[in-house]
């Protein structure tokens, strides 16, 4: 276990005092001044090592936090981005290796941190950590515990998904359902859909530039993990349905995985750019997301490409229906139907008219996916769970 502090004491970021703050309430025609609620401790465990979505949502979730002069601790993995962030950003965090479910030695390593930092709530924000946590808290029967669940897939074992957990915030419909139907109590779960800060880009990076592409050229790019379930394999079966016409104009930039330089994609010119860190200014770079994804819990990666005025083409699958308004802000497709996709990509590549209406909706869409918005959504969550565990003779 790594503390950020090396000597392995309570580090002064653990003993900070957030002034008192003023903020005003009341109904329409009322005014009232009351003080906001108390600072937390409040404990998260991700057990990830790369920065996905999950990760910059923790991340996202622990500085808001702080602004609202809470105490937040971040548990993540050893040398993991994460932990980079947070402690450039000056947010307390601690590295714990986490091997799989149900790391007993794991779990040793956060009951000594909480020993010394007492939390008033550990929040989980994986399945890998939701166990871990589970196991730490064995004997803390008064202490809340949250549980983020950010996939669509219908959960497996009673244990995990007992009354243990205080409440599970699901980030989309499509995961509250399967929770549901995995046999989690309706009443126990709290929809609070992920978000993202408003981007500021000064200048959007120029692909046709930056790869010697011709001025007419309509740049697609796909964005985050170049994993399976994130459609890569598809890509190949979309751009051989595309019309020729049209696969000669697409250029394809992916962001994501590791830099491989210019290459051919399903006969389609690409280019794999590999893990960006100034994210906005390349995704502002381009003209059509495509997110081939099979499952997706929500879809961060869409909300950004909507703030940016980039309209996106996608399966309508997990939570993508609840960001995309088809035909508005994107356009949407049958859950694996390859032709529809690659129909859609060719419709938005030769109809400009079409990508500036869609990308005009784009920026007011995404701002209903607030950072602040998920902030506040998560406080509600704590602030409920918190009020339960106080009642007398509650344990949990």
């Amino acid at each position: 276990m790594g503390w950020h502090d090396p000597r392995h004491v309570r580090p002064t970021w653990l003993r900070f005092q957030p002034p008192a703050r003023v903020a005003a309430t009341g109904r329409a025609g009322h005014s009232s001044e009351v003080t906001t609620p108390p600072s937390l401790r409040l404990l998260h465990l991700d057990s990830g090592r790369e920065w996905r979505g999950g990760q910059r949502q923790v991340y996202l979730l622990a500085r808001g936090q702080r602004e609202m002069g809470h105490e937040p601790l971040v548990i993540a993995a050893p040398d993991a981005p994460l932990i980079r962030r947070l402690r450039s950003a000056g947010i307390a965090a601690a590295a714990v290796r986490m091997r799989g479910d149900w790391d007993l030695a794991a779990a040793s390593r956060v009951r000594a941190v909480l020993r010394t930092w007492n939390a008033d709530l550990i929040h989980a924000h994986d399945a890998r950590a939701h166990a871990i946590a589970l196991a730490a808290v064995i004997g803390r029967r008064t202490l809340p515990l949250v549980v983020t669940r950010r996939v669509p897939f219908i959960p497996r074992g009673r244990l995990k998904y007992g009354r243990r957990v205080g409440r599970f915030i699901a980030i989309s419909g499509a995961v509250r359902d399967a929770l549901v139907t995995g046999g989690v109590d309706p009443d126990r779960i709290d929809l609070v859909y992920s978000g993202v800060p408003r981007p500021s880009v000064t200048r959007p990076r120029d692909w046709r530039l930056e790869c010697r592409w011709p001025s007419n050229s309509v740049i697609c790019g796909i964005v985050g993990a170049m994993t399976a379930e994130k459609g890569v394999a598809t890509l190949a079966e979309i751009g051989e349905r595309l019309p020729e016409a049209t696969r000669d104009q697409i250029r394809l930039v992916l962001l994501g995985g590791k830099s491989a330089g210019a290459q051919s994609v399903g006969g389609l010119t690409a280019f794999r750019a590999g893990f960006v860190d100034e994210i906005h200014g390349a995704m502002a770079g381009l003209d059509i997301l495509l997110h081939p994804s099979s499952a997706e819990g929500l879809g961060t990666a869409v909300i950004d490409a909507m703030a940016l005025g980039v309209p996106p083409v996608a399966f309508r699958v997990g939570g993508l229906p609840e960001l995309i308004e088809d035909h508005r802000c994107g356009l949407l497709v049958p859950a694996g139907d390859i032709a529809a996709f690659a129909a859609a990509t060719d419709r938005l590549v030769r109809d400009a008219t079409m990508r500036r209406a869609l990308a005009a909706a784009g920026p007011g869409r995404a701002a209903q996916f607030s950072v602040e918005r998920m902030v506040r959504g998560t406080q509600a969550v704590y602030d409920a769970v918190l009020v339960s565990a106080s009642q007398p003779g509650r344990s949990l």
